[in-house]
Order: C-alpha cells, then structure tokens, then sequence
C-alpha cells in the first residue's frame, strides 16, 4: 500500500500489494498556481507549469499502477486539484471522487491576498504548548486542528474502502495530515511534526499485506521536473 501526494494539488497514491513507487508531485503554496499569494481555499488555477507537472504526474501513476488492479482517485473542490485529478483520469480512465474536506488549510480573510499581508498579521505559534489548537490571528482562519480533524475525517472514509491503489489530489499543506492518517497518528501527538514537499516530489505510504504494518516509504523522493 502505497500513499503518492502531489501538490499541483498534493497527489497521494495508496498502495496495497507489492512495493510500488508512490507519486507526490507538490509545489509549495503560489509557485503553480497564483505566484505571491496567500492559497489556502482561494480558489486559483494551475500555471501552464503546473498544468504540465499534473500531465506528468498522471503519467507516472500510470506507469507505476499494475494492469487489472483496481484504483480509486479522490481530489479536494478547489480547481487547481481538480485539474490535477482530472490530468490523472486521463491516463488512469476513472472518475475523481470529489471531497471539500481535502482543501488545503484555510487562512480566512488572506486568501488571495498578497503573501506579505498574511505575514505582518500572522501570530506565530508557541514554541511549546497547545500548538494545534494556536489561534493565528487571521479572522475566519482555520486552526491546525480544525484542519487535521477534516482530513482525518476523509482519510477514514477513503482508507475504509477494500482498493489496492488509492490516489488522493489534495495540497500541500494537506500532506503531514494525510500521512499522519494513514499511519494512524493521534492527531494530539502532531504538535510539532510536519512534512514537506518540494515541487513534483515523490511520497509513498505503504500498508504489507501481511503484519498489515503502515509504512512512510518514501517522502519527497522525486521530482517530476
């Protein structure tokens, strides 16, 4: 089992079987969608750029992915994973099972502003300390709990479903909490753990059929140049 995330929209794969490469094509927030502002759920598209990593990404999954197994194919609402998703579903030939709990992580009234306006305003969080629950001072902003609760939420509905392969367009931000889902994380226990992702990397989470153990196999392995 394997998760692959990118983050044209953050693609995750999942994998049940043989060791197979997951694919995570990411790019931080901006460099493939709105170059200098905030994302988070404003609603922007991919880049020529990030149009032609997505194809690449399709590409590789399908590539990676074994005939005859099945796949499922989910994607956060926003139009930059949905453009992703639908990059993947034209190598794969399934449908993107569409989820709004996928968002990346939103920042309220920043989004769409310029990346310098959310900086003078954001409160950083504690060194120690309630961290995830940290109020950051942006009205309408989603706490780093209210986030990893949601993606909880959709992760265990998604890993719940008997598929061998499972690819998840989401964000990049999405990532630490996608992963931590599958590894079965107490979302408390993430005060201070978070992944990164550079653009197009590769991610690969795996669960063995046998001691049915959850693995990070591979993080950022790849990049999809």
């Amino acid at each position: 089992m394997g998760h692959r995330t990118t983050r044209p929209a953050t693609l995750t794969s999942r994998f049940r079987s043989e060791p197979v490469p997951d694919n995570r094509a990411s790019t931080k927030p901006g460099a493939l969608h709105v170059n200098g502002l905030v994302g988070g759920w404003y609603d922007s598209e991919l880049t020529a750029q990030g149009l032609q990593a997505a194809d690449r990404i399709g590409a590789a999954l399908a590539a990676r992915i074994p005939p005859g197994e099945t796949v499922e194919l989910y994607s956060s609402d926003l139009r930059r994973t949905a453009q992703t998703a639908q990059a993947i579903t034209n190598y794969l030939g399934i449908p993107a099972v569409v989820d709004a709990r996928l968002r990346e992580k939103s920042y309220g009234i920043a989004e769409g502003k310029p990346q310098s306006w959310l900086n003078e305003r954001f409160r950083t969080p504690p060194r120690t300390g309630e961290r995830l629950r940290h109020n950051e001072g942006i009205a309408g902003a989603e706490t780093m709990h209210g986030f990893a609760t949601r993606i909880y939420e959709a992760m265990d509905e998604i890993l719940d479903k008997p598929c061998e392969h499972q690819v998840i367009s989401t964000h990049g931000g999405a990532l630490t909490f996608v992963a931590a889902a599958f590894l079965r994380l107490p979302i408390d226990a993430l005060q201070h753990m978070r992944l990164r992702a550079e653009p197009g990397g590769i991610t690969v989470l795996r669960e063995d059929d046998y001691f049915h153990n959850r693995t990070l196999v591979e993080l950022n392995s790849a990049l999809l140049q």
